[in-house]
């Protein structure tokens, strides 16, 4: 039984340490939020007064993002595009155009894969095969080699017959 309650009393001891700890670590502030400092105990800056204390959010699109923003259809010519665009806008036209994009490479591929086909067929109607040109270039190839060593073996006989 003495056991038992040594046990509980180590498992108390442990428990007001860890409390303990996690407490300090509170106080410490890791978690927090900085504490603000009141706008009267500070010293107003003369270059923030004269700037204006609202900014509209967005920033300056340069001409490729002009150029998405007319593709994507939300003007209908670059003059029309205000000095300063939301974040959110830009994104949206990027957006639209890169899926154009992709729409367009999509039936370029179609594309390319008929005319492939269309090609092969044609080549079939024809009795021509990879196979038959590898075969023609082949014997080409073993034909010329046939004449060059010909060629080879006559001058040699010719060398011969001179000494």
């Amino acid at each position: 039984m003495n056991f038992v309650r040594s046990r509980f009393s180590i498992g108390n001891v442990l428990g007001q340490r860890c409390r303990q700890a996690a407490e300090t670590w509170s106080h410490r502030g890791m978690c927090n939020k900085p504490q603000e400092v009141k706008a009267e105990s500070l010293p107003a800056a003369p270059a923030e007064a004269a700037r204006p204390a609202f900014r509209i959010p967005g920033s300056r699109p340069s001409e490729m993002d002009k150029k998405f923003l007319v593709w994507s259809g939300r003007f209908k010519t670059p003059d029309q595009i205000p000095d300063f665009v939301s974040f959110e806008m830009l994104d949206a036209a990027r957006n639209k155009v890169r899926v154009k994009a992709c729409y367009v490479m999509m039936a370029v591929t179609i594309g390319a894969c008929l005319v492939t086909v269309i090609l092969g067929k044609r080549a079939a109607s024809r009795h021509e095969s990879l196979t038959a040109l590898n075969m023609e270039k082949k014997a080409k190839w073993r034909q010329e080699l046939q004449k060059e060593g010909e060629a080879a073996a006559a001058a040699a006989a010719l060398s011969q017959k001179a000494q």
